[in-house]
């Protein structure tokens, strides 16, 4: 809402994103939908690319600014049409790693958005890929609410941490710099990636 009102999201881009993710979403749900959630083998699948997902998440926070400047140039030759064609697809792989996994919309989306769309400007990007994630982790939660894998109790404590908690980092994100940021929470992602995959 905040973003929308501040004109900082590319409502073409989200749509682009969503028309890959909303699908693959759905899909990744159904396929859930094939297996015992709650079975100790599934519990390990999931620990593991839960694991991956935080680490790869970790890893593009850290290296972010290389991969861009490696990979920018070339991006900037890309054809309109490819360039639709590489959003839908990157939201179809946010659509099954956030399905799955609860991760990766951020650090990683923000990312391909700037890869794909150099021309806009950072808050754009990020506003895009808020409003993105909205549609996205609403569909992955009724998915998961019907596969009865929700934890209510759990879900309001979350929400009762992290409503403030929003409020307390936008506060903050005007005083800490970013690059005192990303490595705190790269490091962060990797201790604990690294405790589910190893």
């Amino acid at each position: 809402m905040v973003h929308g009102a501040n004109r900082t999201v590319d409502w073409r881009v989200v749509g682009r994103l969503a028309s890959g993710s909303v699908p693959a979403t759905v899909i990744t749900v159904l396929t859930l939908s094939r297996f015992n959630v709650m079975s100790p083998e599934m519990d390990k699948a999931l620990s593991l690319i839960l694991g991956t997902a935080l680490l790869l998440t970790g890893g593009v926070l850290m290296l972010r600014r290389w991969f861009v400047a490696a990979v920018g140039p070339a991006m900037q030759r890309v054809t309109p049409r490819a360039r639709l064609w590489l959003t839908v697809g990157c939201g179809a792989l946010l659509g099954v790693v956030v399905s799955v996994s609860s991760v990766g919309a951020g650090a990683i989306g923000v990312t391909a958005l700037v890869l794909l769309y150099p021309e806009l400007k950072l808050a754009r990007i990020v506003g895009s890929d808020i409003a993105h994630a909205v549609p996205l982790t609403l569909i992955a939660g009724i998915g998961h609410w019907w596969l009865g894998s929700v934890n209510w109790p759990l879900l309001g404590s979350l929400l009762s941490g992290s409503i403030p908690g929003i409020m307390l980092g936008s506060y903050l994100t005007r005083f800490v710099p970013e690059w005192v940021l990303r490595p705190l929470m790269a490091v962060v992602l990797f201790l604990v990636g690294g405790r589910l995959v190893f």
